[in-house]
């Protein structure tokens, strides 16, 4: 059955009487669901490693990152140990925001003809995206688990990996960085419409955004430069809640006023975001 064949029985479904008293809320729920599953499926069905593809890119930059800080370097002289165990925690949030953001350049554009045959609200073209990278990122979270598990048979305690009571800050860093991504991608996916070579952009900054946050290396490596430089990263909304993730393992990593900076920001950006997209929606139908 056709993806748009299933959206269609989303207002109205065999069991009428009770899709009748859906309220808006439900309906968007429901739909949101229906597509993001939709994605999933049609992105592993065809695929012989499946949800493996999902952390296969992180874990081969951590392992050159690890090589190249570990190996090459021997000093230490960024994040901490057992710096792979910290460079996951950086790289698999990342994974889940870039890609999504990179996906959310084509929200429109990709399933245009889907999106003008059906009413459900526009804004859950960016939402599935969201949501389905942020399953894949809860997918790759096993992975982590083995190599936290991996490094206690580590021959010194240092090298280590210890989890802290800091693991129940993990909801919070998952809506923020759900927020976050929400907010950015509902100011990037309409426009890239009109602006084509914005997708391109998008590719770019995501790039020089990667060296900006701190994922191969932590807020406090740039304290050790200037404690201006830090306050100053503080300001990247995605550093507080790298600082949540990592204090799992790594609690002297969290840094509340990252934290506060990243949750302002979030907000800042979803208010934004569903006001360019508000705006923008009645072109973008036109235009797609």
């Amino acid at each position: 059955m056709s993806a748009t064949a299933d959206l269609s029985r989303v207002p109205r479904s065999p069991r009428s009487r009770v899709d009748e008293r859906w309220s808006p809320a439900q309906r968007y729920r429901r739909s949101l669901w229906l597509l993001t599953t939709r994605d999933l499926k049609v992105r592993y069905s065809t695929s012989a490693l499946g949800w493996l593809w999902s952390v296969l890119d992180p874990l081969l930059m951590a392992a050159i990152y690890w090589f190249v800080f570990t190996q090459v370097f021997q000093r230490g002289s960024v994040g901490d140990r057992p710096y792979i165990v910290f460079l996951l925690l950086g790289l698999l949030p990342w994974t889940w925001f870039s890609a999504a953001i990179s996906d959310c350049t084509k929200a429109f554009t990709r399933d245009a003809k889907l999106i003008r045959s059906t009413t459900i609200p526009r804004s859950i073209w960016v939402a599935r995206i969201v949501l389905s990278k942020g399953i894949e990122f809860l997918f790759s979270i096993p992975v982590l688990a083995v190599f936290v598990i991996g490094t206690q048979f580590a021959a010194t305690t240092d090298e280590r990996a210890q989890v802290h009571w800091e693991l129940a800050l993990w909801p919070l860093a998952i809506l923020l960085q759900a927020a976050l991504t929400f907010g950015i991608g509902m100011i990037v996916a309409p426009l890239v419409v009109f602006f084509r070579d914005l997708e391109r952009a998008v590719r770019l900054i995501l790039r020089l955004a990667f060296y900006a946050s701190p994922i191969i290396f932590s807020l406090g490596d740039l304290g050790r430069i200037h404690p201006l430089v830090q306050s100053i990263a503080a300001f990247n909304p995605f550093a507080g809640v790298i600082t949540l993730y990592r204090s799992a393992f790594f609690p002297a990593e969290l840094d509340w006023f990252a934290v506060l900076m990243s949750a302002v920001l979030s907000v800042v950006l979803v208010a934004v975001g569903l006001l360019v997209f508000r705006r923008t929606v009645p072109a973008v139908l036109k235009e797609i």
